[in-house]
């Protein structure tokens, strides 16, 4: 079984969703079979680098409002966090652009690291404070996950990956990603945001049952309710 998710670094509901999407699989019976794909996606293109910028008044300010009510919408998602074991520091939080950091989950993919090299990026973003779109942050991150870091500093300081990134933000509107959490099975079911355990079981479930007799066409994307009803 394949699922594909589209997801940012920078998102916090992507990183929960992380979470009740690897509970779901604790349990299911055919978890060595499936293989997770980690697909590009940049909920602000355009964001760059503001020293002394607060994540709280980048949050206000794209909301239309001020940093406190910035700080409100990030000390609940902090609370929502804390649900699924995640110790989210919003205060420590570096704004910067993702698409580097996107270049090398594809890196990463090569060498099979993908799903390690995710929540590597992840943790450092939102638990310790770290520029998740330096140079020398990025190619460190990726050492400690067993990467190479010459190698990761020749495809950074390259266009290496831009086209591959590139693809994955085409495909995401192709298969009409408005918002990530966005999650494919096998190409037919699709379940957006981060949602219960749950449903990701109900879907995990529903895909197996159906992979038993024959495979999955994958004629289309179907989607599935919060309340669980798959179509």
């Amino acid at each position: 079984m394949k699922v594909e998710i589209w997801s940012d670094v920078v998102c916090p509901f992507c990183y929960i969703g992380k979470r009740r999407f690897e509970k779901a699989l604790e349990g299911f019976p055919g978890k060595d079979k499936v293989e997770v794909v980690w697909r590009s996606f940049q909920l602000d293109p355009e964001m760059k680098f503001v020293p002394g910028q607060s994540v709280h008044e980048y949050l206000g300010k794209r909301k239309g409002s001020t940093a406190a009510e910035g700080k409100k919408m990030n000390d609940y998602m902090a609370q929502m966090a804390k649900e699924v074991g995640l110790e989210y520091d919003f205060d420590k939080a570096i704004i910067n652009n993702t698409f580097d950091a996107h270049r090398l989950l594809h890196l990463a993919k090569k060498h099979s690291k993908q799903n390690e090299m995710k929540e590597r990026l992840f943790a450092a973003y939102y638990t310790q404070g770290k520029n998740v779109g330096d140079l020398n942050t990025l190619v460190q991150l990726g050492e400690e996950v067993g990467l190479n870091g010459a190698e990761i500093r020749e495809v950074l300081q390259s266009d290496t990956y831009t086209q591959e990134v590139q693809r994955d933000l085409y495909e995401a509107q192709q298969v009409g990603v408005r918002g990530v959490p966005f999650y494919v099975f096998n190409d037919k079911y699709a379940v957006s945001g981060a949602q219960p355990t749950e449903l990701f079981q109900e879907v995990l479930n529903k895909v197996w049952e159906e992979e038993k007799p024959q495979l999955i066409s994958g004629e289309g994307a179907g989607f599935c309710t919060p309340d669980g009803v798959c179509e």
